[in-house]
């Protein structure tokens, strides 16, 4: 965590304050050191990991940030967690999340868990800071091709085989087991889970567990 020194009352001319929250170093040195290009824009903390970035958005950083830049992809509690749970907690934070997974249904489960904006992390790096300052305006940003978000579940969009992956998953089956049933190897149905995940925007198998029960999937 890398926290520089803000105010909490922040004048209106001076710079809109970020917060980064991604687990590799390199990217957010390279958001900062694109960021610092800019006048009205200012990095003021940084997080590797979601639990760390919570902690201190509800605590000594609440209202010291105009806006946070979210990766999905984390270990421990993903960014989607993360960002349901800032909802949860009432933070008045306008959240942009910057991913390098873009499909419409993991863009329409951010906006609808309450992010205000996407971008793919494979954009032109102009893209993201005119992303960052429509967010601030108060702008819904959707990556290009993306229209309005769907509001058909994202579980919809899972492939048969994926529907089958996911339903063994569910009952607790290893790997093992369910390349035995399906015919196919353990890598197969390691690189499905992966989809799985990706698809319907959960980082770990209890976040799967709770997606499944909240749309009713539990065998």
């Amino acid at each position: 965590m890398t926290l520089r020194e803000t105010s909490p009352d922040t004048p209106p001319t001076a710079p809109a304050r970020l917060a980064l929250v991604d687990d590799h170093a390199i990217v957010r040195a390279g958001y900062a050191r694109l960021i610092e290009l800019e006048d009205d824009l200012v990095v003021s903390a940084e997080f590797g990991d979601s639990e760390q970035a919570l902690a201190a958005l509800a605590g000594p950083l609440r209202g010291r940030i105009d806006l946070l830049v979210l990766d999905l992809s984390m270990p421990g509690r993903s960014g989607l967690e993360l960002l349901r749970s800032i909802v949860r907690a009432g933070l008045p934070l306008p959240v942009l999340v910057v991913s390098m997974h873009d499909s419409a249904a993991l863009v329409t489960q951010c906006l609808q868990a309450g992010a205000r904006g996407f971008v793919s992390k494979s954009a032109d790096p102009q893209a993201l800071i005119d992303a960052l300052r429509r967010v601030l305006r108060g702008d819904l940003v959707l990556p290009p091709g993306h229209g309005e978000p769907a509001l058909r579940p994202p579980h919809h969009d899972l492939t048969a085989r994926e529907v089958e992956v996911l339903r063994r998953l569910l009952t607790g089956m290893a790997f093992e087991e369910i390349a035995h049933q399906l015919g196919v190897s353990e890598k197969t149905v390691s690189n499905h889970q992966t989809q799985i995940r990706q698809k319907l925007g959960v980082g770990n198998a209890v976040e799967l567990l709770h997606y499944a029960r909240s749309h009713g999937l539990m065998p």
